[in-house]
């Protein structure tokens, strides 16, 4: 344990367009300041401090993105700021990220997490953290954490697990299991099932593994990005490689290439305060709160209204009167007004918005 380097890989591509009109292609939800003067993309490599040092922390994103991504995190080494060619879904993004610790460290463990998670708990987290690593690097098998649920929510996926898996030399208090079985996201009904029936976790796309057992995996269901990495390895000109083979890997996600299909996957259930804050309505929980259920941030006031989501990054005066279950979002070019049902609606507005509003 003590000899295997620890490297973190942290997702960092998604595009700009849920929390339009703050985020736009070049800017997506981590790189807003959203809760506080730190990004998500800056809380999730604050994250890990302790645990991976800077110079192992990689950053992967896209070409759109990278130098804001170097912008946020000026002390990260520039080469460490790996840009995918093009979209390719998760399971090649992560390729590419084993495929550079790999020329480094060929026999490290990773830990791979989303930038645009907020994790409440930090402290729980980073302990949580090192108990995947050792087990991940004792039992030779992939390891993911399970967020216990708080409510039968349909829109993520769901980790069943199986008995406590039984570790040689794994001496952490922390429990780990066996994944009996990864669900696809349930309707409202499932769910109420799973939570009622125990057993289950919401599957944030947090992974910890070794370098050899994740190529291990590969080779066996997925040679194609097995093939990927063993040429990023051996190449002598990585940028090169990538910009050539990266594109014409098949899209495909992580989950179905690997995860669902492995040998052996454990679970380690956390209790962390996780949010994917996907939405203007998840932001609402975090904001300033006021009478009548409002939640706001900036110089807003209100009379007579209940239930509205009030952001305003501008410092200007925002007045509301007499209105309910709105979103209402303030920037210097543009400004949303929105029913709560409908704003998820807001990508479909996007796709109508001249490109330099995107």
């Amino acid at each position: 344990m003590a000899e295997t380097p620890v490297f973190g890989l942290i997702l960092a591509g998604g595009s700009g367009t849920r929390f339009w009109p703050l985020s736009r292609d070049h800017k997506p939800k981590q790189l807003l300041e959203l809760f506080d003067d730190e990004t998500l993309l800056e809380k999730a490599a604050r994250r890990l401090e302790g645990i991976i040092p800077r110079e192992n922390l990689i950053v992967l994103t896209n070409e759109i993105q990278a130098d804001a991504v170097r912008e946020v995190l000026p002390d990260l080494p520039p080469e460490n700021v790996i840009a995918e060619p093009e979209k390719r879904d998760t399971a090649p993004a992560i390729a590419l990220g084993v495929g550079a610790v790999a020329r480094k460290a060929p026999e490290a463990a990773m830990v791979i997490i989303p930038a645009d998670q907020l994790i409440r708990d930090e402290a729980g987290f980073r302990r949580i953290i090192e108990a995947a690593v050792e087990a991940a690097v004792r039992s030779e098998a992939l390891v993911t954490l399970g967020i216990k649920p708080t409510w039968a929510c349909p829109s993520y996926g769901y980790i069943q697990r199986g008995p406590r898996a039984t570790i040689a030399g794994y001496e952490n208090p922390i429990s780990v299991h066996e994944v009996a079985r990864f669900r696809e996201k349930p309707d409202v009904d499932l769910a109420e099932e799973y939570l009622a029936t125990g057993g289950y976790a919401w599957n944030a796309g947090i992974f910890i593994w070794t370098v050899p057992t994740v190529i291990r995996e590969l080779s066996r269901n997925c040679p194609e990005l097995a093939d990927f990495i063993s040429e990023l390895r051996k190449s002598s000109d990585f940028a090169a490689t990538v910009a050539h083979q990266f594109p014409r890997l098949t899209k495909i996600s992580v989950d179905y290439a690997l995860m669902e299909k492995a040998t052996r996957v454990l679970n380690i259930e956390a209790d962390i305060g996780w949010d994917d804050v996907g939405s203007w309505i998840s932001i609402g929980k975090y904001l300033d709160q006021s009478e009548g259920s409002n939640a706001s941030r900036g110089d807003v006031t209100m009379i007579d209204c209940f239930s509205n989501v009030v952001f305003s990054a501008t410092g200007k005066k925002v007045g509301l009167i007499g209105v309910h279950d709105l979103v209402v979002v303030e920037t210097e070019d543009a400004i949303l007004v929105a029913d709560k049902d409908e704003v998820d609606q807001v990508k479909k507005l996007v796709e109508k918005l001249p490109p330099e509003l995107r």
